[in-house]
């Protein structure tokens, strides 16, 4: 398993310096995920803390994709369904593969694996923080109440349930 972080770093390092100009994010991003993984679980954080946000960053960047391709007119059948079940079959499958995932016996909470149960606890929080930002934004005239709201808004949950969750695994 050593073998496969400092592999996905070397990686990783590779594609920053080797990509000069980067038309698919994903693979980079995914690539980014699993190295930041593998450092967290070397740090010692707990699968969960890092599950909270491997989720959040999946659900911005599917919010982000269709938000840029609605700028750009492109429309498909079924698109936000088509794009947040690829973002999540590019981060999953992978973590599958390589036993990121693996349901260990050592490695569950409340009978689900910890990355897996913090990338749904961290996905939902941040998509309803968001949904909630776009509400009091609305109720403001469309416009924020301070610079940075929208980052205050889905980052606080995120820090926030990280400390409940080491609480919870110490």
């Amino acid at each position: 398993m050593k073998y496969l972080y400092s592999s996905v770093l070397f990686l990783f390092a590779f594609l920053l310096v080797a990509v000069s100009k980067v038309s698919a994010f994903c693979p980079v991003c995914t690539v980014a995920v699993a190295a930041g993984v593998g450092l967290s679980r070397w740090l010692g954080i707990d699968d969960t803390i890092s599950g909270l946000w491997v989720g959040a960053l999946t659900v911005s960047l599917i919010i982000w994709t269709i938000n840029w391709l609605k700028a750009k007119n492109i429309k498909f059948i079924a698109m936000e369904a088509i794009i947040s079940v690829g973002y999540y079959a590019i981060i999953l499958i992978p973590f599958y593969k390589t036993d990121i995932i693996s349901y260990h016996p050592q490695n569950m909470l409340w009978n689900v694996d910890k990355l897996l149960l913090g990338m749904v606890i961290g996905s939902g929080i941040f998509l309803l923080a968001y949904f909630g930002y776009l509400i009091v934004k609305e109720k403001n005239g469309g416009k924020a109440h301070f610079p940075y709201e929208k980052i205050l808004f889905v980052i606080a949950p995120l820090i926030i349930l990280s400390g409940v969750f080491y609480l919870i695994t110490k």
